[in-house]
């Protein structure tokens, strides 16, 4: 029987408990809501999407019949299919699948007729998924340890398409999305996923469940796009005041943000009495930990 080898330099670690894997794909929910912050219609009223086609996204063709009333989802990292077979069972969504390994490729294909027209040989974190998916859509995984951050990245790239996330990550990972102010835990992709997302913490899986087993637990999470239509500040700078004060977690906001003071004071002529009396504002004696997301933005506007 073929089999896909696991391979270190893919993080690929195989989920093999059944039961786990159709707990993960009923944690989907569809249809998604109206986005009412992008403009953009209910997944029953949009236009039908792309079938994703092998390889280099090619000779797409509409989905036809009555897919445009399905819920668009995309499957990261389908390995040897264990998510994908219960995701194919449900009538309620239109599966496409993006794998970057070929041999994973080549076991879909000739385990899964279905695949044909579904699956695409590519890089996810290099497509322009705008390309294949032109309204919202939701993304499932079981997400490779080492690029699951930068997969989270791009969801906050295409925040406005994308209105549900479930996906399986490091259990050390998982409590950090998840985490809210005050944790040690809690960090900068905490504060800027959970600007636009509200995140759950599903459940935990033991490294039993994988073939092979990694050394760590994993754990399943949901995001769910929140309401907020805007930051209400500068984004740029918030995303350059949140990774620059959790640059030095352990220091007091005041040491980290020390160069945005600056780049401030001289912008506005300040003297240096008037620098230290604007870092003696109480937010600058506090860790970035302690701050949530309103808090963070608050801290952008008083920078700007």
């Amino acid at each position: 029987m073929m089999e896909v080898r696991a391979k270190k330099a893919l993080g690929q670690h195989f989920l093999t408990d059944q039961k786990v894997a159709r707990k993960i794909v009923d944690a989907l929910v569809t249809p998604f809501p109206a986005l009412s912050w992008s403009g953009a219609k209910a997944s029953s009223d949009a236009r039908p999407v792309p079938c994703l086609s092998q390889k280099d996204g090619k000779g797409l063709k509409a989905a036809g019949g009555s897919g445009e009333s399905y819920s668009p989802v995309l499957e990261v990292g389908p390995g040897m299919g264990v998510l994908t077979q219960y995701l194919l069972e449900r009538k309620d969504i239109n599966l496409k699948l993006v794998e970057i390994d070929t041999e994973s490729v080549n076991y879909l294909l000739t385990h899964f007729p279905d695949m044909e027209g579904r699956l695409m040989e590519a890089d996810f974190l290099k497509l322009r998924l705008e390309k294949f998916f032109p309204a919202d859509f939701a993304i499932i995984g079981n997400f490779p340890y080492n690029i699951s951050s930068q997969i989270f990245f791009k969801v906050l790239d295409y925040r406005e398409q994308i209105p549900e996330v479930v996906g399986m990550v490091q259990k050390e990972v998982a409590e950090r999305l998840a985490e809210g102010p005050g944790s040690k835990t809690y960090g900068i992709l905490s504060v800027l996923l959970q600007a636009w997302y509200d995140i759950e913490y599903l459940f935990t899986v033991g490294s039993g469940c994988f073939a092979p087993p990694p050394k760590v637990e994993s754990a399943v999470i949901r995001l769910t796009r929140n309401g907020r239509t805007s930051l209400g500040c500068d984004e740029a700078l918030f995303k350059t005041v949140v990774k620059t004060a959790f640059g030095q977690r352990r220091k007091m906001m005041r040491n980290p943000l020390k160069p945005l003071v600056h780049t401030k004071a001289v912008r506005l002529g300040w003297n240096e009495a008037e620098t230290a009396d604007f870092l003696a504002l109480p937010v600058f004696s506090q860790r970035p930990e302690q701050l949530s997301v309103e808090d963070f933005v608050a801290l952008t506007n008083l920078l700007a």
